[in-house]
């Protein structure tokens, strides 16, 4: 008995894949650019307290550890070839 998937199937897992490291990046970005607001803020009223850091710890955690460890990064290549690479890969894993 064989568990391969079907064309579609590996097409969607790997759609999902690429999706989940798109949404990956556009968190960081945003991440990025609300500290960056926070330390601006913080630097123009004169330091002090550095209570940004309460911002950029914990949410950098949440993301590094739950999103970033299940999302392989891709480096800038286009939707349609992420989807390709991935469909390779699941067809590499089935028996």
């Amino acid at each position: 008995m064989t568990t391969s998937k079907s064309e579609e199937a590996i097409y969607e897992e790997a759609r999902k894949r690429v999706k989940a490291k798109r949404d990956f990046w556009g968190h960081f970005i945003f991440y990025a650019v609300v500290n960056v607001i926070c330390f601006i803020i913080w630097a123009l009223n004169g330091g002090g307290y550095p209570w940004f850091l309460w911002v950029l710890g914990p949410w950098g955690i949440i993301i590094i550890f739950p999103h970033y460890l299940r999302t392989f990064i891709l480096g800038g290549k286009a939707e349609k070839r992420a989807i390709e690479q991935e469909v390779e890969q699941i067809r590499k894993e089935q028996p």
